[in-house]
């Protein structure tokens, strides 16, 4: 195969139809900045609105290939596109109606994504999430950067900040204007309880924004003191400890998961927990290895332990 050995880097662009993810790749590809005239692969998941001028590109170094269905998104097809042009590059305009994992899992093993940008249209993008909430998480969720584009006097940027913060903590916003002019986003972010409290109280309504900001940023609790509402479930393998943690469903119920912690208690207390219940836990804080994760990770150590009503709703989500 050509290029074989060589790392292929992918630039993959998501979003909806008239999202304007062709403008700015005809515009990337016009840009002898970003196109130097390295063979390039633009793999097309969609027919949009607006078409491409090749004629416009930096240089004629680019071969479009275009997927007439997610049935041919396959690593065969992938490699014989990339092998037809001896592409040491690809740009892949994205279909907003598949879910990513599809086009990650058929990438050939030289591929890697080098940037993952979605774009959506500020004045439809809420609509979108709306009615298929899944799609637009599975976009936000990984990308590096969120464009919303068409911005006007009327848009309501804390929705659109809302809406990317909930699917990720560190993807960075983009405000842009019809005019073209670009306003990075600077909106805070606040976590809804108080860090330097002598015992951070998570409310029930926060526990998954708590449990992803501590899987980010444990060292950040390191030696804190927490209370919140959890499932403590037992393990036979755990004689002096247990799992506490919430089912959080990120974007749909087919994707909540149990989103557990590894808690350290004495033999004798652990003996006393029935096999599932709800408690009200206090426990400190910190960062080291266990066994249960693989890896180090955050790990409590009870302190006080209350049984306690399953909050309503159960499942914890980040809306």
């Amino acid at each position: 195969m050509a290029n074989k050995g060589r790392e292929i880097p992918v630039y993959l662009f998501t979003g909806f139809l008239e999202s304007g993810k062709t403008t700015f790749i005809q515009d990337s590809l016009a840009d002898p900045q970003f196109n130097e005239g390295e063979p390039t692969l633009l793999l097309l998941c969609e027919e949009g609105e607006v078409e491409y001028d090749l004629s416009r590109f930096a240089h004629p170094n680019v071969q479009c290939r275009t997927l007439q269905g997610q049935e041919e998104l396959t690593e065969e097809t992938l490699a014989r596109f990339q092998k037809e042009t001896g592409a040491e590059r690809v740009l892949c305009e994205y279909n907003g109606m598949w879910l990513l994992d599809a086009f990650y899992n058929a990438m050939p093993p030289s591929w890697r994504v080098f940037q993952e940008v979605f774009f959506a249209d500020a004045g439809s993008i809420l609509t979108y999430n709306a009615n298929m909430r899944q799609l637009t998480f599975d976009k936000l969720q990984s990308c590096e950067m969120a464009v919303f584009n068409r911005c006007d006097d009327e848009t309501d940027r804390m929705e659109l900040h809302k809406l990317a913060r909930a699917a990720s903590r560190s993807v960075e916003i983009i405000y842009e204007s019809r005019d073209g002019s670009l306003a990075y986003d600077d909106i805070q972010d606040p976590l809804p309880f108080d860090l330097d409290a002598a015992v951070v109280d998570i409310k029930p309504e926060d526990y998954a924004l708590w449990y992803r900001d501590l899987s980010a940023e444990t060292d950040k609790y390191e030696g804190k003191t927490v209370r919140f509402l959890g499932r403590a479930l037992t393990k036979k393998t755990m004689p002096s400890g247990f799992i506490v943690g919430r089912h959080v469903m990120t974007c749909c119920v087919e994707d909540i998961q149990f989103a557990g912690l590894v808690c350290l208690w004495d033999k004798a207390n652990v003996s006393k927990l029935a096999a599932d219940q709800w408690v009200e836990l206090t426990a400190t804080v910190s960062n080291q290895y266990h066994r249960i994760y693989g890896e180090k990770g955050p790990v409590l150590t009870a302190l006080s332990l209350t049984p306690a009503s399953k909050p309503d709703p159960e499942v914890a989500s980040f809306y």
